[in-house]
């Protein structure tokens, strides 16, 4: 009975880490059909850590300005102010479950940054960098 309490909390706990790698898993897949990829994370880091030219505004922006280096830290919009939550899985295991909401601010937060869409190639290296985090 013990073995079987153990089994089901251990499966349990690995439920948003499973979650999350299958969001990412689907988001990736969906990337190289558009003709993207291998992905790595030294390319998603080299992008997340990069000041980007965004044209529309003449500004320079990073992922780092809102979010931090320390991806198990707390971040903070730049512009409202509002708390984000840390982007590392391993500390927040609600992110990348839900690739609906992953589409959804790559979208807002490509545009804050570079002025337009990231590209598939771009979302398929940050989600590789930072579903290791």
């Amino acid at each position: 009975m013990r073995r079987i309490i153990l089994s089901v909390v251990v499966l349990l706990a690995a439920m948003p880490v499973l979650a999350s790698t299958s969001a990412v898993s689907q988001l990736q897949s969906k990337y190289q059909a558009a003709g993207a990829g291998p992905f790595t994370a030294a390319a998603g880091q080299a992008f997340w850590n990069t000041k980007h030219n965004n044209s529309k505004v003449g500004k320079q922006r990073d992922c780092t300005g809102c979010h931090t280096k320390n991806l198990k830290s707390m971040g903070k919009h730049v512009k409202t102010g509002k708390e984000i939550k840390p982007m590392a899985p391993s500390v927040n295991p609600e992110r990348f479950t839900d690739a609906k909401k992953v589409k959804k601010w790559f979208r807002r937060n490509c545009k804050w940054v570079l002025g337009r869409e990231c590209t598939a190639q771009e979302k398929g290296d940050v989600l590789q960098f930072l579903s290791i985090q």
